[in-house]
Order: C-alpha cells, then structure tokens, then sequence
C-alpha cells in the first residue's frame, strides 16, 4: 500500500499535498511491519493539528481497504509517561474491526503484527448513546453500556519509542491492538456504584507472576477513565476532522500503569482492586 493511495480513500487535495504523503509513508511502514525516522522532526508533521488531518486521511484509506472503524482509544492519560515520550497532553486515534479483539480464553497473541511493542492495562466503555459536550461525570456515565478490563498492545513506528506528540498522531496513536475481557453491563441501579468505583480502584500488573509496575484510577488524568472520556468528547467538538463518539462505538480510556516492552512467551495478568471486574490474563506469541 506504499502507493496508489489516491482514489482509495484520500481526498483529492490529501491525494495531492503532504498530507497525503505522510499518510502513505505511516501506512507503507504499518504493512511492512518496520519502522521510520521522526515526521516531525524531518519537517513533514508541522504541527499537531497537520498531524490529525494525517490522522483522518489514514483512517479513511484503512476504511477503504475493508478495516471498519469501530472505536477509539485515548494515549498518554498517564501524565507520568509525558516527560518519558516528551508529551504535555492526551491525543486519540482510531480502534479497528481488525484491531479490536476478544479476550476470554482466546490463542496467545502474534506479536509478529505489531512493530516494538508494548502493553497498557486499560478500562474500556462500550457507549449506548452519543455523549455530548459539556455533560459531567454522571450524565458521561448515562452513556456507558458497558464496563470492560482490557490489553491495549500499543506500537512504535519510531525506532525506541523516541517520537513527538505529533509523531504519534500520524502513525494511529501507537495503536497496534485493543483485547477487551469480559463486559460488565451498566444500569441506572449500578451507575452510582460504578460512578465511585471508576474514580477509586487500582491496578496490579504482572509479568509471568511477577508485579512489574502497579497503578490507580488516578494516573488517568488524575480523575479515573470518566475522566478521560469526557477530555475525549470536548476535544472531539473541536476536531472538525475526527468524527464524534456515537452509540456502539468503544472507548479504551488510556493505561492505568507505564506502557511495558513485551516479548513472546510471556504472560502477562492485570488484576483489579475496587472495580467488579475479572482478572486479565495474556499469553504472547
């Protein structure tokens, strides 16, 4: 897919510009499995904000090619992470048919698919409604469905994970994979309950047995994943490139502990405390 883009989901002026430029050099790096030196930093990526049309040029040609957008997922909620990647704020991208996974007694997970990979525990929504700008916490939480435990396997298409803001952007916001457990349903006689616990509970995450980093509701934007869902929907009414959340989308609301390197033959379990979900268990292939 390194070339022949246009006329399979760029715009004619994407087709014709940078825009869509970088678009086919992210994609062409996605299908070839290998990575590429700093947008930014080559002059490519201007600004954050070229960085999303980037971002919905790409979102358009992986649609085109059969890969349905169903979702997002929310990076670097975990502000303890900013100073590591060099990030002052949140971004989003796009969850797949093809990148959205079930995890409930599936085979180990191929890292073959994915480029220096890593691990993210991550608290996921399934939306029944369209939440709107300006909703607090609890009318946020009237949208929600469902309550699910995931694996997000995030990805670097820069070598070391040395990147901008805007790096990340243009290349799917390190997504490489979103594996979601079971899903916990919520209702008007649970959202009170649930409303407290998303705020308060925290996380253990272990590397074949062994606690490999630990983390709370709290590294989410300081507030918990509701937190992180309503950054997502004021940001989203400004975007006049990335659509608005709907109903059936799913959200992944940003890692609950450091974005962990991974390796085959590891398994890795992230265990709740304080929120009524299961246990998380990932074998890697």
């Amino acid at each position: 897919m390194a070339d022949g883009l246009a006329g399979d989901g760029l715009a004619a002026d994407e087709a014709r510009d940078g825009v869509g430029a970088v678009a086919r050099r992210v994609l062409a790096a996605l299908d070839g499995r290998r990575q590429i030196a700093s947008l930014e930093r080559a002059g490519e990526l201007p600004s954050l904000a070229a960085a999303y049309r980037v971002a919905s040029a790409v979102r358009r040609v992986r649609a085109a090619r059969g890969e349905r957008p169903v979702g997002r997922k929310i990076g670097f909620t975990n502000t303890r992470m900013w100073d590591e990647h060099g990030v002052r704020a949140p971004i989003w991208s796009t969850v797949y048919g093809t990148t959205l996974m079930p995890l409930a007694g599936e085979p180990p997970f191929d890292l073959a698919a994915v480029v220096e990979p890593r691990i993210e525990p991550e608290i996921v929504f399934g939306l029944a409604r369209a939440p709107e700008p300006g909703m607090d916490e609890a009318a946020l939480l009237g949208c929600v469905a469902f309550v699910a435990h995931g694996f997000e396997i995030v990805q670097s298409l820069y070598p070391g994970w040395r990147f901008t803001a805007a790096d990340t952007v243009a290349a799917f916001g390190l997504h490489g994979a979103l594996l979601v457990g079971p899903k916990s349903p919520v209702t008007p006689g649970t959202a009170a309950a649930w409303r407290a616990s998303l705020s308060a509970f925290t996380v253990t995450l272990l590397r074949d047995g062994v606690v490999a980093d630990e983390g709370s509701a709290a590294e989410v934007l300081g507030g918990g994943p509701l937190t992180a869902l309503r950054h997502l929907v004021e940001i989203l009414a400004e975007d006049s490139d990335g659509p608005p959340l709907a109903a059936g989308e799913i959200v992944s609301t940003g890692t609950l502990t450091r974005a962990l390197p991974v390796a085959p033959g590891e398994t890795w379990t992230s265990r709740l405390s304080g929120l009524p979900l299961p246990d998380l268990r990932l074998t890697l292939a």
